[in-house]
């Protein structure tokens, strides 16, 4: 999977745990040193960073004999490294939005034509919800690669049968995941010869078998030919047909309950301060992650003193659309929006894992203050439409802009600043202990000594040290994250 979020080692896991430092030791230089021994001399370069690593996830699994790898996507899929496998043994493709526009395409029938890229022929795909448009893209790839394409019923469709079902990720996007994840199980299931685990009869495994890895947006790859899933007879007339749903064995429905995945609708609660992260970085995934931070934060027990602040700490990296993005967030009320690059630290000599040789942080600042500049845009437009936005205040008539280097602020202070001050901080460290001012165990308190010297910034600060509950939603994108989680939960770098 990727991108990592603190390691890199996350990248390849077995059971279900990053492989050990000792193991991605051995095989990163046993890779390298092989290549290096075989590269054309007429084309000296060695593979770039993810395809390197995605050889080395495949060397990996096969010197580890893995019985089933599970691998995501890169970018796409139709030219995407991870796309060499030629009999998966299933294909999936999750809900589809507009991502990497300058690689896939600025629409989602583009994308949706980059992404049937993985289909193979004689391999069942599965696929959930899509618009219109582009799910008859999908089908239209899943015919020219002579594969079956079917629907994954909702979620819904199971618990008919089991009752309710109980999710290890929040979020109502994750019943759509969930759903897409049985199918793919299943398909694994029969491929095995394993159908009565499944709710299903059939023979015991072949210990002739060799064994199988996936590849996709979740996709599997293996040998041979899968018997066809028959679509439901009532939904014949879509364009694409509905998988019939299932009954799901205990070990399904306690998958489903313990499934855990670090920075997508994850809450820390941290004394007073509840950070919620989700690496959410398109459009329709902000939509969904304003939906769950909405309803994690509003389930808290509110503070008798009602003194609650509101913080977002945003970034968003490549060609994204930061603009669109932020006015997605403008509707949680946030007090305060603070822009930080993704750099934990200003300097990262000690933290290679999250190094990127790609952004210089004059860039990332760049584009932090561009973000900081909008969401004022944003919130100056909003006044007048939401009645729960006063004017923003102003000095002389007009918002005074003091560009101060360790924090920027473009909104005077007040005494509740309901119109969301935004500030920009050069690095992860300093963002959040300004947020926590001291109230997370795993954060030392912010230096005292001028690194904040706006009046709003000390204002601001007194307001987060003062209040009975401090809610942070960490968004944007997941190398954000990732820095956050690794400052956050020191743990996670050992």
């Amino acid at each position: 999977s990727s991108p990592h979020l603190v390691q890199v080692r996350e990248r390849i896991r077995i059971n279900g745990q990053p492989i050990s430092k000792d193991l991605f030791n051995k095989y990163f230089w046993l890779v390298y040193n092989r290549l290096e021994e075989t590269k054309d001399p007429a084309h000296s370069s060695m593979p770039a960073y993810f395809r390197f690593l995605t050889i080395m996830a495949f060397h990996v699994f096969l010197q580890e004999k893995v019985d089933l790898a599970v691998v995501e996507v890169g970018i796409g899929g139709t030219y995407d490294c991870t796309n060499i496998v030629r009999a998966p043994v299933v294909c999936g493709v999750s809900s589809l939005g507009i991502d990497h526009t300058s690689i896939l395409g600025d629409t989602m029938e583009k994308i949706a034509w980059q992404k049937g890229g993985i289909f193979k022929p004689g391999v069942p795909a599965f696929t959930v919800a899509q618009p219109e448009r582009p799910l008859e893209v999908l089908r239209e790839r899943a015919q020219e690669r002579q594969c079956s394409l079917y629907l994954c019923p909702e979620l819904d469709d199971f618990e008919e049968d089991c009752g309710a079902l109980e999710l290890g990720l929040a979020g109502a996007h994750q019943r759509s995941n969930a759903a897409l994840a049985l199918q793919l199980a299943r398909t694994w299931l029969q491929r095995r010869g394993c159908q009565g685990k499944a709710g299903d009869r059939g023979q015991g495994p072949d210990p002739t078998r060799a064994p199988e890895v996936s590849v996709g947006c979740l996709s599997c790859l293996g040998l041979g030919e899968l018997k066809e899933v028959p679509p439901s007879s009532e939904l014949l007339g879509r364009p694409v047909p509905l998988a019939p749903a299932f009954r799901l064995p205990d070990a399904m429905i306690q998958g489903l309950r313990d499934t855990e995945w670090l920075g997508r609708t994850q809450v820390l609660s941290h004394g007073p301060v509840t950070w919620y992260l989700d690496g959410a970085h398109t459009t329709s995934s902000i939509q969904a992650c304003v939906r769950w931070f909405r309803q994690a934060a509003l389930s808290q027990d509110k503070p008798h003193d009602g003194s609650e602040v509101r913080v977002l700490l945003f970034n968003a990296t490549g060609d994204r659309d930061t603009a669109a993005l932020l006015k997605l967030l403008v509707s949680c009320h946030f007090d305060y929006a603070v822009f930080c690059p993704n750099f934990t630290e200003v300097s990262l000599a000690n933290n290679a894992d999250q190094q990127n040789f790609n952004v210089t942080l004059e860039n990332a600042l760049t584009r932090c203050l561009e973000n900081q500049q909008t969401w004022t845009r944003l919130l100056e437009e909003k006044v007048g439409q939401d009645p729960w936005l006063p004017s923003p205040p102003r000095v002389g008539g007009l918002l005074q802009p003091t560009p101060a280097r360790g924090s920027l602020l473009l909104v005077p202070p007040a005494p509740r600043p309901l119109n969301s001050p935004a500030l920009v901080f050069p690095c992860l460290a300093q963002a959040l202990r300004w947020v926590a001012q001291g109230r997370d165990p795993h954060l030392a308190a912010p230096v005292a000594s001028g690194a904040h010297p706006h009046p709003a910034a000390s204002s601001g600060a007194v307001l987060l040290r003062e209040a009975a509950a401090v809610h942070v939603l960490v968004t944007g994108s997941l190398h954000l994250v990732g820095g956050a989680l690794r400052l956050l939960v020191p743990a996670l770098s050992q």
